[in-house]
């Protein structure tokens, strides 16, 4: 088996369709998604604000 990491870019508010039909063009099993915090302030530290700008998802293909 191999791997294949996707970056993809989001605007978590906007970009709910967009993630969809990009998870199910996928041929493989996806295996994990990973989000990616911006920087962190002290607002996200107490959980007042969150701000994910990529995800990273991991897809499982076959050789």
């Amino acid at each position: 088996m191999k791997y294949k990491v996707h970056r993809f870019e989001i605007h978590m508010e906007d970009d709910q369709m967009k993630l969809e039909q990009f998870l199910n063009s996928l041929t493989g099993e996806i295996v994990a998604v990973i989000p990616n915090n911006k920087s962190v302030s002290l607002a996200q530290i107490y959980g007042v604000s969150r701000k994910i700008d990529f995800l990273l998802i991991v897809e499982k293909i076959e050789n």
